[in-house]
């Protein structure tokens, strides 16, 4: 076992990391996802072809890589496109000022159709802003309803109702809302991108609302008693104690948080057909090519993946700033 865990670099790397782990466990770590993984893998192989879609049989994890080499083999011929389009127009800017020094020139954007790399980017773009703004909402909210139970008394009916609204009912009425407000001629952002925005803003931040409140809440009596004696103002008391002390419990819901935004903004790109992931999955299943399954699980994949990318980040996040950590 010694042997093994010396010329393995991953389990080097893990003992590094963790220098009290056996070797076994260390063994055990790394040889249990694998193996999990590739009996998921044989047993999608072998159920695969016995699922018959009005599309074709559902894709195999060969098909879906095939696939996934085709996503980015067109993002690549796509890149490749915008930057001769690009090029063509520096040319002409470069006749033209070459005729006339004061003309006006331009470079117009590429008006090709965003590719699945493009969707993925535009996605995390969307869930990020929202994930900030419901973080920066939800932390000071919270922080007031731990510290004062009268006013954690008066808004707790309206955060059981809230709380449980589905994204496909916040939707509509945060896309007329815009609509009806975000009216400009030159506007910053897109339409679609604060609709989705918003909505994952009002879905997501309870978990983070209601984790903060009960941080707050439970912060050790001891510390609430010397801020009291030393007479610390209150935000002084609210930054330097409780905050602090809710540090753990801010960053479990923010984890949380994060998991649902990420789920509410796939659904909501689908039911709005605004751009990213969601909008790629719905087009792809309108399509309803023999390859619109496999381009479809691609998706679910990299959905699954980039979800489970956020949440370690969120938690190396927290294991830097929690003191319980």
């Amino acid at each position: 076992m010694s042997t093994l865990t010396s010329t393995n670099p991953l389990l080097q790397l893990i003992r590094r990391r963790y220098p009290d782990v056996t070797g076994k466990a260390l063994l055990q770590s790394v040889t249990l996802p694998v193996l999990g993984i590739a009996l998921f893998l044989i047993a999608w192989q072998l159920v695969a072809p016995q699922i018959n879609t009005s599309l074709g049989n559902f894709p195999t994890p060969a098909n879906v890589w095939e696939q996934a080499g085709q996503l980015w083999q067109e993002h690549q011929n796509e890149q490749d496109r915008a930057d001769r389009y690009v090029e063509m127009q520096e040319k002409r800017n470069a006749r033209i000022l070459a005729e006339n020094p004061e003309a006006e020139t331009l470079i117009r954007p590429y008006p090709g159709a965003p590719t699945f790399i493009d969707q993925i980017f535009t996605s995390l773009k969307t869930v990020l802003a929202g994930f900030f703004l419901a973080t920066i909402i939800a932390v000071p909210l919270g922080i007031m309803i731990g510290l004062n139970r009268y006013f954690a008394a008066a808004v707790n009916p309206l955060i059981q109702i809230f709380k449980p609204v589905s994204p496909l009912a916040w939707l509509p009425l945060v896309t007329m809302v815009v609509s009806a407000t975000y009216v400009s001629d030159d506007p910053m952002f897109e339409k679609s991108f604060i609709t989705s925005m918003v909505t994952v803003t009002l879905c997501s931040l309870w978990p983070t609302l209601i984790n903060t409140a009960t941080g707050v809440a439970q912060v050790n009596p001891d510390l609430v008693n010397v801020s009291k004696v030393l007479r610390l103002p209150f935000w002084t008391h609210a930054r330097k104690v409780v905050l602090p002390a809710a540090v753990p419990m801010i960053f479990t819901g923010l984890r949380v948080s994060l998991g649902i935004a990420w789920m509410v903004l796939i659904a909501a790109e689908m039911l709005a057909q605004n751009p990213g992931l969601g909008k790629f999955v719905w087009d792809e299943f309108q399509n309803g090519s023999s390859d619109s399954l496999s381009r479809i699980m691609v998706a679910v994949l990299a959905i699954g993946f980039i979800g489970y990318v956020l949440d370690r980040i969120m938690l190396m996040i927290q294991r830097k700033v929690a003191w319980d950590e």
